[in-house]
């Protein structure tokens, strides 16, 4: 109960974090208050389309192989809004995390009061998080833009190690309608003297972000130039690297998550850890450890077998692309059906074409976010895209997982079939809930 009045207080708090306030103001302002906590420590701070949260934990889980005691902030949340801030690999206690929010509040009033205009959900979150950071106290906070990461609230950390991972179109109204548009939102990030870790990017916001790092001053390390990924194999579980850090070659590294879009987060992630230690080669059993230990939830997550059904938090055509290569990379379907909820604000079309070829038949449903896609309308562009007979229709999400696990057990060909669950973070979230519920 203790949590939801939490979680009521910052349900009230305007606009929601997939809306975007182009200053830092009120945050500047409460750090202030709060005797800048965000500044007790180094700070990792990525940003990119696609692939920060995944990213972040590897960062995370590589520090706290060399010791560390690492700080990680990342979002939207799959089960609990409190898995969104994590000291030493652990999500807070309910507590905890209710205690922080209290701590804060008559601060965070005396800021609404002050500028007129409340704080948003998301500062309010970011201001916890840099609180218990300092209060742990962490080694290194590994932080995760909320949008963008000019005006982002995580964006008063001033980080000297900034990994950008790549851009692509999402978030239009806000982030802007070209790629040079997006990268100039996300380059922000990137201050005086910082080391900037930049995965492999189209052209247009390529030049940008490296215009930005000029004007600055800030190191460059690319992507295929100073890190990448030399040799990739599948493996059971996961799959087995060789990396080219920013240092030293990196061999026989096993990562248990699926997809090459995942190796290459890994090459980053290496290379931001090299970065940020700065002091030549690391030792290869602790990076083989750290990233051993990496999990990355709703991301390809099996979580049921017989049939098979795997959750991914794909919500942008530049996800899809990675998630449809990856499930022909890493598994063997015979019969794949996919289970489909999205957001109304996304390009949800785009996202239906890139994963028609991949699937057999698709089951249409909403999830409970405020801002779904009504399921009739997204049976409309499903059967544009799929073709009526090969749509099902349900209201709800249990109902849809069980028509899909039924589909892909009537075309059972000894474990051949599957069940794909994505279209959203939400939709992620929630088909984990009821499925380990069960």
């Amino acid at each position: 109960m203790t949590l939801q009045r939490v979680m009521a207080a910052l349900g009230t708090r305007y606009p929601s974090e997939d809306k975007m306030i182009p200053d830092l103001i009120r945050m500047t302002a409460l750090m202030d208050l709060l005797g800048s906590p965000q500044l007790a420590y180094p700070s990792i701070h990525l940003t990119g389309t696609n692939g920060k949260t995944s990213t972040a934990r590897m960062v995370d889980s590589l520090v706290r192989a060399f010791g560390l005691r690492p700080g990680r902030y990342t979002s939207p949340h799959l089960d609990t809004v409190t898995e969104r801030i994590c000291v030493d690999g652990d999500p807070l206690s309910d507590e905890r995390f209710t205690e922080v929010f209290d701590e804060l509040l008559p601060l965070i009033e005396l800021v609404d009061g002050r500028f007129g205009v409340p704080m948003t959900f998301f500062e309010v979150l970011t201001a916890m998080a840099f609180a218990t950071f300092a209060d742990a106290p962490v080694d290194v906070a590994v932080l995760e833009v909320g949008l963008g990461g000019l005006w982002d609230a995580t964006n008063v950390v001033h980080a000297s190690t900034a990994v950008i991972l790549p851009v692509g179109l999402d978030h239009v109204p806000l982030l802007g309608t070209t790629l040079a548009e997006v990268a100039t939102e996300k380059a922000g990030i990137i201050h005086p003297g910082a080391t900037v870790i930049l995965a492999a990017q189209p052209p247009e916001a390529a030049a940008v972000l490296l215009a930005r790092s000029v004007e600055v001053g800030a190191t460059v390390a690319r992507e295929g130039l100073e890190f990448g990924v030399l040799e990739r194999a599948t493996a059971v579980g996961g799959q087995l690297l060789t990396l080219q850090g920013l240092s030293g070659v990196y061999a026989d590294v096993f990562l248990p998550l699926h997809g090459a879009y995942q190796a290459t987060n890994a090459a980053a992630a290496l290379a931001a850890v090299e970065a940020f230690f700065g002091a030549g080669a690391l030792d290869p059993e602790a990076v083989a450890q750290g990233f051993a230990d990496v999990s990355s939830p709703g991301r390809l997550e099996v979580v049921r077998s017989s049939p098979t059904v795997l959750v991914d938090a794909a919500h942008n055509p530049h996800g899809m692309h990675a998630t449809v290569a990856a499930l022909s990379d890493a598994f063997a379907f015979t019969h794949l059906v996919a289970v489909v909820a999205c957001l109304a604000d996304k390009d949800v079309r785009s996202m239906l074409e890139i994963l028609e070829p991949a699937v057999a038949s698709i089951v249409v449903t909403e999830n409970t976010s405020p801002r779904r896609m009504p399921v009739e309308q997204l049976r409309e562009l499903a059967e544009e895209v799929f073709g009526e007979d090969r749509v099902s229709v349900e209201d709800r999400l249990d109902d849809a997982l069980d028509r899909a696990m039924a589909l892909a057990d009537d075309e059972s060909d000894y474990g051949g079939s599957g069940v794909l669950v994505t279209g959203s973070v939400v939709t992620a979230g929630e088909a984990r809930l009821l499925l380990k519920a069960r």
